[in-house]
């Protein structure tokens, strides 16, 4: 058999300089200096360490499988120890998405969130990553929508035979911790009244319909479920992989072109529009945001990422870029439009969404004072 590799992202809020603003330097180079230690002693073959806004986001090339114990026991570390760092320094929300206290082989559901992707390499396989800040989980069901189901998006669902056959789309429904699975384009509709529906339904995984060759994965935690109570957005982060009978970079990267809203902003409470930024961009201010997306590319080569002359991985900051200047305009646009409308729905989220902040206690305050009519 031959070996595979793997993708792991795992990103986790360890805590910010300066309210819900960025993951500092310091924290950055913690986990840096960690992951090279691991990567010396051969526990994955190469990293990056990056942020999505106030999110430390680890990324790791590896050939021990996804929900590997060791893997994820790593970055569980890392985050803990960055954690204590930040207490020290009293950053804000220091720790805030380290939701349990003892490592139990798996970070999933205990707070960081995670997208894993385990394949056997081709003979050239670009990688996408997507991580998001001020955003819900369901932040992705839209662009993986376009790219993988929309062929005004994606040409190559018309001119391309590999991808003829369509595209096999994982939803999770969060609220009953169940999974379906929808064949596009037969299942089209279906797919969209589900994942239309970015509350309660979530995409998890894509894979190539003709042969089940994952291309896909996104990370589905949420917080709030898990916390009981609001502790901050999801933050999701996104692995895709292209080319060869998969969607090309161009194809990927298209549906940022323009904003569109996710759920989160300011207190997790709000609609807000997505500003794709590079990576020195990566910063969260108006209203704490808007929310950020920011987005990196890479070769896989031999189980690891494709490195420079002098050893270092060549990473592709993709939304550094003017041609996302008009969803960067257009987002701004829109969070104005949104803030006029201060505390009055659609710029807050319906109650409904808000069952985990403190709208009901507000009104388990005032359930007294109602009078029926």
């Amino acid at each position: 058999m031959p070996t595979k590799t793997t993708v792991s992202v795992i990103k986790c809020d360890v805590g910010s300089l300066v309210g819900h603003h960025i993951a500092p330097k310091v924290l950055l180079n913690l986990a840096e200096k960690r992951l090279a230690e691991a990567q010396g002693k051969g526990l994955i073959n190469s990293h990056y360490v990056f942020n999505a806004g106030d999110d430390l986001e680890l990324l790791m090339v590896h050939q021990r499988g996804e929900e590997n114990p060791q893997i994820h026991k790593l970055a569980w570390g890392i985050f803990l120890e960055a954690s204590e760092k930040a207490k020290k320094l009293k950053l804000y929300g220091a720790g805030q998405d380290l939701l349990k206290t003892a490592f139990s082989g798996n970070v999933r559901g205990m707070g960081p969130g995670c997208a894993e992707m385990e394949f056997e390499e081709r003979a050239a396989d670009p990688i996408v990553i997507f991580a998001a800040d001020k955003a819900s989980a369901s932040a992705f069901n839209f662009p993986l929508y376009r790219i993988f189901a929309d062929p005004s998006n994606t040409a190559g669902l018309v001119i391309d035979p590999e991808m003829a056959g369509g595209f096999k789309f994982e939803v999770l429904d969060a609220k009953q911790n169940m999974t379906v699975v929808l064949k596009c384009p037969e299942e089209l509709y279906e797919l969209v009244a589900l994942i239309g529906t970015t509350e309660r339904y979530t995409l998890s995984r894509v894979w190539r319909a003709k042969d089940d060759l994952i291309c896909g994965a996104t990370s589905t935690s949420r917080l709030s479920l898990i916390a009981g109570k609001y502790v901050g957005k999801d933050d999701p982060v996104s692995i895709v992989r292209s080319q060869h009978g998969l969607p090309a970079v161009g194809e990927i990267l298209v549906p940022f072109m323009h904003s569109y809203f996710v759920e989160g902003w300011m207190r997790g409470s709000h609609w807000g529009p997505i500003m794709p930024v590079g990576l020195k961009d990566s910063q969260c201010t108006v209203f704490d945001g808007p929310p950020r997306m920011v987005s990196i590319g890479f070769q896989i080569c031999d189980g690891a990422i494709a490195c420079d002359d002098e050893g270092k991985p060549m990473i592709a900051d993709l939304f550094n870029d003017p041609a996302f200047e008009m969803a960067r305009k257009e987002a701004m646009e829109y969070a104005a439009a949104l803030r006029r409308m201060g505390e009055f729905e659609p710029a807050r989220l319906p109650a409904e969404a808000l069952e985990y902040t403190t709208l009901p206690q507000v009104v388990e305050k005032l359930k007294g004072r109602f009078k029926k009519i």
